[in-house]
């Protein structure tokens, strides 16, 4: 099969990272060749796959090394859980640069030294999504990544994050050929959570391509820095990411989004009773405060 590229977005602390991993190990699972470009300056996107703490980056590497000229691929790539690829891209010290920079180098880097080789299926990069600007954008404006999975859960700003991430991808949809390939829910346990992704889907064009339910699973996992499949094969959350995987692996509903206007997400929260007509716009004023 030709390579996928793809990108997950969302909100900080929505579990993009634990939700990539997982379904990564499932694609690996399934015998396909995979590769996680992680692009959060947190540098949290291998770990359990890696079983660490934290990857070293390629910034991180490049500042200690002179120039990222100086370092060797296998110096940043590392192979884990499932024969699983891993590169963390990194980011400067906070308040010095625009962290998305991290990402820019580390692409480049890694196309330069042939890291992206022909046994590979799928690359996917998980990238911070509050911010769809500068370095962060890259994997959609420099069509390195083809489709895009959108992390969301029935919480208000998990939504608002959704919308803009569709926003930046209709922006350079039309100039390349990056689509948005569905909604990836990781329920928060909120009230007609799945009603809701469903229709804050439908509104962008998409579908909600799999609902994640919450399982303390996860958790104990993490603390043991494995993947829920590799560290409880048999349970029904394992079985929620195998799901995840071949249905993200079947899937070619690739669309130009449809991204709604701020009082349509706001009607939309009213229906579902995330948002009551006196919180008086909170979605207006946080994203007044963020411009």
């Amino acid at each position: 099969m030709a390579l996928r590229q793809a990108a997950i977005y969302g909100k900080g602390g929505i579990g993009k990272s634990t939700t990539t991993q997982n379904l990564v190990a499932g694609l690996a699972e399934m015998g396909k060749k995979v590769m996680i470009v992680g692009c959060d300056p947190k540098a949290d996107s291998t770990r359990l796959i890696l079983h660490a703490k934290a990857q070293n980056s390629i910034m991180e590497m490049a500042a200690e090394a002179g120039t990222v000229e100086d370092l060797e691929l296998e110096d940043v790539l590392k192979v884990g859980y499932g024969d699983i690829k891993c590169v963390e891209s990194g980011g400067p010290e906070p308040g010095v640069g625009c962290a998305g920079r991290g990402v820019i180098t580390a692409i480049n880097f890694l196309e330069e030294e042939g890291a992206y080789d022909e046994d590979l299926d799928f690359v996917f990069y998980d990238v911070l999504g509050d911010v769809v600007c500068g370095g962060f954008a890259m994997p959609i404006r420099e069509n390195k990544a083809q489709e895009i999975y959108i992390v969301v859960s029935g919480e208000m700003m998990a939504m608002y994050a959704a919308n803009n991430i569709a926003k930046g991808i209709v922006k350079y949809a039309n100039s390349g050929s990056v689509r948005l390939a569905g909604l990836i829910c990781n329920s928060r346990e909120t009230d007609r959570e799945d009603e809701l992704i469903e229709a804050l889907a439908a509104r962008l064009g998409t579908f909600m391509i799999h609902f994640v339910p919450r399982d303390n699973v996860v958790q104990r996992a993490e603390i043991r820095r494995m993947t829920v499949i590799e560290y409880d094969p048999g349970s029904k959350q394992a079985d929620e990411y195998r799901t995840l995987a071949r249905k993200i692996f079947e899937n070619e509903k690739f669309i130009i989004p449809t991204p709604i206007t701020m009082d349509q997400l706001e009607e939309l929260l009213m229906e579902f009773g995330v948002m009551d007509e006196e919180d008086e716009s909170i979605v207006g004023q946080t994203a007044t405060a963020q411009a």
